[in-house]
């Protein structure tokens, strides 16, 4: 059982933010999700062990715009980032980083697995 973790998160589509919501919550991680980057920094109540899940492209500030925002602020939550277009500019993002980057749609396990990996050491 996962105790005290919480996974954050953000993507614009409801239904790709609801099947990560109750996948994650059947995994007993607590899961607070948001539907753009401004409503997640909005928040910033972040405590003890957590991960970001985030999509890359949305309207407004995108998931690129989030993470070169946290490494500027230097908050080191790991992030795995989730796209449907992936492109060799995202994956160089992903490796400068040290983040996660996964492919929609992935496969549930990969996705938890993936969660497992980065809270084992500290992304950002």
């Amino acid at each position: 059982m996962v105790t005290n973790t919480t996974i954050y998160v953000v993507d614009d589509d409801d239904v790709v933010r609801d099947a990560i919501r109750t996948l994650l919550e059947s995994e007993d991680y607590d899961v607070i999700a948001f539907a753009t980057c401004t409503d997640f920094l909005g928040h910033r109540h972040w405590r003890g062990r957590a991960c970001l899940v985030l999509d890359v492209h949305m309207p407004g500030m995108t998931g690129l715009d989030l993470l070169d925002l946290m490494r500027r602020e230097a908050m080191t939550m790991p992030v795995i980032l989730i796209t449907g277009g992936p492109s060799p500019a995202i994956q160089r993002v992903a490796d400068s980083t040290g983040v996660i980057l996964l492919v929609k749609p992935f496969d549930a396990d990969v996705l938890v697995a993936s969660i497992k990996q980065a809270l084992g050491g500290r992304l950002h």
